[in-house]
């Protein structure tokens, strides 16, 4: 993790400073220009979403998100995923 938040910082799309209170700790923010990457980059995430499903109905898309939801949640019965997250049901696609 911590190499990558030193290429993340050195390509000056974060800026990290020491917790104030927790010396173990590090405070992690986007810079402008992560924001502009992290903006840049949803908006063609949403736009590869959008052309995956646009073969398939809204009955069609509806399924596949129960199937999905499905899926997450026999994950979720293990507990954790392998980063140690809790997993989320998948959102609909608009």
């Amino acid at each position: 993790m911590t190499s990558r938040l030193d290429r993340l910082e050195k390509a000056g799309l974060i800026a990290c400073r020491p917790h104030p209170r927790d010396r173990r700790g590090t405070l992690v923010t986007l810079t402008q220009e992560g924001r502009t990457v992290i903006d840049d980059l949803v908006g063609a995430h949403v736009g590869n979403q959008r052309r995956a499903l646009a073969g398939l109905g809204a009955d069609d898309q509806h399924s596949l998100n129960g199937l999905l939801a499905k899926l997450i949640a026999g994950l979720a019965e293990g507990g954790e995923t392998a980063a140690g997250e809790r997993p989320r049901p998948p959102r609909a696609i608009r």
